[in-house]
Formats: structure tokens, C-alpha cells, sequence
């Protein structure tokens, strides 16, 4: 059993929970909680090594029992070291830290999305989980949205991020993808069009971009068009999190009517 904070498993488990620099360096990065263990079980994601206390419940125990039975390094720590390390407020007594894979963007994608400095770690999480509920097929992320693989991202997302890729990019990069596969750019903005108006069947991408300040300038250049939600009530917008996944899922609703 791990007991001491020196030791290094701790120790980077610990740097990869604080810095994004750290995550990139060491090309990982950790879950936390049962669901994400067995999202990542589940999608055969790469692990570097796991780890579990006493108080672990008996699901979170089967996890335990099929990690070691893939050869993935187990240990046991301490609950008071556990809860030291741990970035909820009430521990699930499991986390693994996993190896980074890029998973690829598919050929000639017809729906992709761009969260556009998106700092806050929950909409984006919120933004992540929907786009693979719609059926999103890659989501790009520019510069100055925060890192998708933060820990209050990754709990948010309830395991999207290893059901879809998500690329850090630059614009330029950005916009060469969408002009090989020919999308249309949608800018979701409070002065666009209804996008119950609006035909978002076409092959696309769509940017929400972040609050307060709204999308970048280098956003607005690539955009095609931008598209309103219509509000009937007395609230002037909504967050970026909400926004977002109103209008993927209204692109999906209007493709199933096809």
C-alpha cells in the first residue's frame, strides 16, 4: 500500500491534476470516479497505472479486478492520502492516469465543433458531452480555450473526450480543415439568424464562443454565418454550455427529418 506523498506515482498524479503544462509534457493525464475508469476501460484506452483505498465500492472493486486482469499496473493507497490528491469533495476512491492518444479526425467530416475561448472548465465539459451525444465527429480547439483534458473538464464531459477526437489547433489549421471538407461555418451569435430558420442539414461547423467576451476575431473570419437561438422570455443570452448544445441538437434534429 502507498502511504507516503513522496511517492512518485503520487507525485505526478499530483502535477498532472495542476498544470496543463505537466499533461502535455508527460503526454497523460488522470480520471477520477468509477464511471470515468470504466468509460476508459470500456473504450480500451491506454493506461499508465491506477489507483485505489479501502473504501472503494464493490463496482469500483470489479473495475479493480478487470484492470489488473489487462496487466495494468494497480496499487493501493491510503484514504487519507487519497482524499489529499483527489480533486472532488467526495472522493469515489479510484483514479488512473492515462496515456494521451490523439484519436483522428474522420475524412471529409459534415459536422464538427468549435469551442472558441471557452474558459470556463464546466461549459466546456457540457459542450464536450453534447457533441458526442449529437454525433459530433471531431471537436478543434483553438487557442485561448482552456484544456479539454483539466480534470473539471474530463468529470464534465462523462467520458466524451474517448468517444470523439479533440485537437488543440491553430486557426490556420483550423480553417484548412473546414475548407478541404467544405463546410459551412456557423457562428452562434445574438444578432444571427433563427437557427430554426436556418439549414443546418449541410455539412458544417459550428462555434460557440466563450463569455464574456464573445468569439475571437480570428472566429468571426472564418464564420459563414452566424445563427440566433430565439428567446421568447425576458433573458438576454445564455451560457455557452446551453447555447451549444441547443443548436447541435437542433442541426441533428433537422438532419433526422431529411
Amino acid at each position: 500500500m502507498i502511504t507516503s506523498a513522496q511517492n512518485s506515482k503520487i507525485k505526478l498524479v499530483r502535477a498532472l491534476l495542476g498544470r496543463a503544462r505537466e499533461r502535455r509534457e508527460a503526454n497523460a493525464f488522470v480520471v477520477e470516479g468509477v464511471r470515468l475508469v470504466e468509460e476508459a476501460m470500456n473504450s480500451n484506452w491506454m493506461f499508465q497505472f491506477a489507483l485505489y483505498d479501502e473504501n472503494l465500492s464493490e463496482r469500483g472493486m470489479t473495475e479493480v479486478e478487470s484492470l489488473k486482469s489487462r496487466g495494468v499496473d494497480v496499487e493501493m493507497v491510503s484514504g487519507s492520502l487519497m482524499n489529499s490528491i483527489s480533486e472532488t469533495e467526495t472522493p469515489q476512491g479510484i483514479l488512473a492516469v492515462l496515456q494521451f492518444t490523439q484519436l483522428p479526425i474522420p475524412n471529409g467530416p459534415n459536422f464538427i465543433l468549435i469551442p472558441d475561448q471557452i474558459r470556463d472548465p464546466g461549459n466546456l465539459g457540457t459542450l464536450l458531452r453534447s457533441a458526442a451525444a449529437t454525433g459530433v465527429q471531431a471537436v478543434l480547439l483553438p487557442p485561448e480555450t482552456t484544456d479539454a483534458f483539466a480534470p473539471k473538464v474530463l468529470r464534465s464531459g462523462m467520458g466524451a473526450h474517448f468517444r470523439m477526437p479533440i485537437h488543440s489547433m491553430a486557426w490556420d489549421e483550423i480553417e484548412q480543415i473546414c475548407k478541404s471538407a467544405n463546410l459551412q461555418v456557423y457562428l452562434a451569435d445574438m444578432d444571427g439568424q433563427s437557427c430554426w430558420g436556418t439549414n443546418l442539414r449541410q455539412p458544417l461547423a459550428l462555434i460557440i464562443g466563450g463569455e464574456p467576451e464573445g468569439a475571437s476575431s480570428e472566429a468571426r473570419k472564418l464564420a459563414n454565418q452566424q445563427i440566433s437561438i430565439p428567446m421568447r422570455g425576458e433573458m438576454e443570452s445564455l451560457n455557452a454550455g446551453v447555447a451549444g448544445s441547443i443548436l447541435m441538437f437542433e442541426a441533428i434534429r433537422q438532419r433526422s427529418n431529411v
